[in-house]
């Protein structure tokens, strides 16, 4: 039985300089408190960002599409200020069945859907079972696949481990530190600046935080996802940086084709967080496929 996993950060305190703090709100659905930010004017957009991260990873990004989109962020559950899942519904189809949750309490129906890395698997599943209906899935370095090799035997008993230990999480909190987390970011194949790694410490010095990555990294399994894609009706965009070591370009590649529907754009120079590195590029990149999807001319839709 998975043990107890406790509540989230204090937004008082944690988050008192929160990157878009006057976006933020506080929503219930489906048994979960939800932190979510919304800005912007437009259509509805849903960002879902990946595995140990939380809204902040948008701090730069999000402005470069809010004078098109409103823009829906939340932080997954049991990441940044959001409390964590109910015991039953850490796994993909899980997570997925959540964020439908919130979405229906939002009365929120998004046209487009951008998720990096876990967040865009969150956002197939969420189509694949018909629980959202958007025109085009974005994915940025989308973790679509299993690991392989070797990390794919050792990384689910290992992630279980990680999570049934009540030390590690505590441990995690207590070491950590930023010259810690910049490495951590470093073997992603990216560079972000000091201020986006402070805020990564920040995270990874809550235990509750800690603790939420590790039960959804215990409970992940994309076997089943890897199997389905080939019924993803919805046209999927791939974004990748070719210096992504976490999702790398082998895998990007294997993702497309087992999509009926889908484009592959590479990022130059770019690492698994491509869109913290370089956000107006990626969002330019993001606003010129949304723009041909809708039948426009990329101008049509202007970048800031």
């Amino acid at each position: 039985m998975a043990r107890a996993i406790s509540g989230a950060p204090d937004f008082n305190i944690e988050g008192r300089d929160w990157p878009h703090r006057d976006a933020s709100r506080f929503v219930s659905a489906g048994g979960i408190r939800w932190h979510v930010q919304r800005m912007g004017q437009g259509p509805s957009l849903l960002l879902l960002h990946g595995t140990g991260s939380a809204t902040h990873t948008w701090r730069d990004f999000a402005p470069c599409l809010a004078n098109d989109f409103t823009l829906i962020m939340p932080d997954l559950p049991g990441h940044g200020f959001t409390g964590p899942a109910p015991r039953n519904s850490l796994s993909l189809k899980g997570f997925a069945r959540a964020v439908a949750d919130l979405l229906q309490q939002l009365d929120e129906r998004p046209r487009i859907v951008i998720g990096h890395s876990s967040g865009a698997a969150i956002l197939a599943q969420l189509c694949l079972d018909g629980l959202i209906a958007p025109d085009r899935l974005i994915a940025l370095n989308g973790a679509f696949l299993p690991f392989e090799g070797l990390a794919g035997v050792l990384y689910p008993p290992m992630a279980k481990l990680m999570h049934f230990n009540p030390l590690t999480a505590r441990l995690i909190a207590w070491s950590t530190d930023d010259a810690a987390v910049a490495r951590l970011v470093r073997s992603t194949g990216s560079r972000i600046d000091g201020p986006g790694l402070k805020l990564y410490t920040r995270l990874l010095r809550s235990r509750a935080h800690v603790e939420g990555t590790l039960a959804m990294m215990a409970h992940w399994d994309l076997e089943f996802l890897q199997n389905a894609l080939k019924n993803l009706k919805t046209p999927v965009i791939l974004v990748a940086g070719r210096e992504d070591r976490a999702v790398g370009p082998g895998q990007i590649e294997r993702a497309a084709s087992l999509l009926p529907q889908v484009s592959v754009h590479w990022l130059a120079g770019l690492g698994h967080l491509a869109h913290e590195e370089a956000p107006k590029g990626v969002a330019d990149l993001a606003r010129r496929c949304i723009a041909e999807q809708f039948g426009q001319k990329p101008d049509l839709i202007k970048s800031k």
